[in-house]
């Protein structure tokens, strides 16, 4: 497993790395209440679904271990947490990582057999550290389904029985408690002697391809290769046969009942590509990111970002030496600031160009009907809302 940590948690005592930073700074932010984890969330410092929804509680969580709750009553302590919640819930409305948090601590909290703001208050920190560490299990659980399910379904190998994948944004360590998911698979290839190479998309306009990926590919030897998110296309059609791609992995931020799966802009583009030139297009995603309440990707809330992150970026001064100065940060311009700009953080991928969805429960396989059926993994969840 990886020994990146983009989380550093004890009780009563969160750091969250600020990944706005990397790769050049390691820099780990405190976050004590849920103003500060919600502007961890929103601003970026911390993003990827899982490691969102592990924020959000545990900010919560030692926010209350340190006093925050005056509650007298159980409904007062309740009520106050119910808002704490709803208030981290609005700071990235598209992973559903989130919302499924949430639901499960109030769901939690309102279980809870003794009464009284304490026993309240310890149940939820109690079940907002179980979210954080169930996270690790589920990386190396989608990681081992996901590197089998592609070496026995790849459409080329190596003499050897090597396979190179291509993957988008940063869905590893950095994003989730460990390991990772998409990035997790990966890993697990390279750990098993399976993977030949990857490719990093650079992933615009946030970057988090070539600020994030890059540098946890680099930090652990994987052999790598970064590429522009407009190179993908040539990529397949003139190294597929000399590198035996076989597959683009991609994580999730929200994978709806058919298998319409909303990821960070540019993956649709990428099924597409991966479609033409005969690739596996796998989405990586635990069982906390399918929403079997919104039955088609139409229903996802996409959420739009501000247009500097498309016009403007910062990053540390390269000196006359070529050498990083990592004490110098400067923002640029990189288009004419009267533009305008469209920047959704997300698009959605049909369920159609999908070949499979891993989770940790186990590989789940695209019907003839072109969608996914995800009744066998959840059966529980299945009933309560798509069994109907």
């Amino acid at each position: 497993m990886s020994g990146l940590q983009a989380i550093r948690y004890s009780r009563g005592k969160l750091e969250v790395l600020d990944q706005l930073k990397l790769p050049h700074e390691h820099h780990y932010d405190q976050v004590s209440t849920s103003e500060e984890a919600f502007d961890s969330i929103k601003s970026m410092r911390v993003r990827g679904a899982p490691a969102i929804a592990i924020v959000a509680a545990l900010g919560h969580g030692v926010e209350l271990h340190n006093g925050s709750c005056k509650a007298t009553s159980s409904e007062e302590t309740i009520s106050y947490i119910d808002s704490r919640l709803d208030y981290l819930k609005q700071s990235r409305p598209t992973a559903v990582d989130l919302t499924n948090a949430i639901t499960h601590l109030k769901n939690t909290i309102r279980s809870v057999e003794t009464t009284g703001r304490d026993a309240i208050i310890a149940a939820y920190i109690d079940a907002a550290e179980e979210i954080f560490r169930k996270d690790t299990e589920t990386n190396l659980s989608i990681g081992e389904h996901g590197s089998k399910w592609l070496l026995e379904n790849a459409p080329t190998k190596s003499a050897d029985g090597k396979v190179s994948v291509l993957t988008h944004c940063n869905t590893g360590s950095l994003a989730t408690s460990g390991h990772g998911t998409a990035l997790g698979i990966i890993r697990s290839l390279y750990s098993g002697g399976h993977l030949h190479h990857a490719f990093c998309t650079e992933t615009r306009p946030y970057n988090q391809g070539s600020r994030l990926t890059a540098f946890e590919l680099v930090y652990e030897g994987i052999p790598s290769t970064l590429v522009t998110d407009s190179m993908a296309g040539a990529l397949f059609a003139t190294k597929k046969a000399e590198n035996n791609i076989a597959a683009v992995i991609v994580g999730a931020d929200r994978v709806v009942r058919n298998g319409d799966t909303a990821n960070k802009i540019g993956t649709y583009s990428l099924a597409v590509l991966a479609k033409y030139h005969g690739l596996k297009f796998i989405v990586a995603a635990p069982t906390t990111s399918i929403d079997l309440q919104t039955e088609t990707g139409a229903g996802i809330k996409i959420e739009e970002r501000k247009p500097e992150e498309l016009t403007q970026i910062s990053g540390a001064v390269v000196g006359n030496d070529g050498k990083v100065d990592v004490s110098r940060t400067e923002r640029v311009a990189t288009a004419h600031q009267g533009i305008a700009v469209w920047n959704p953080a997300f698009d959605v991928t049909p369920a159609e160009l999908i070949d499979a969805v891993v989770t940790e429960r186990g590989v789940v396989v695209k019907g003839e009907d072109g969608t996914f059926n995800f009744k066998d993994i959840m059966p529980e969840r299945w009933a309560k809302v798509a069994g109907k």
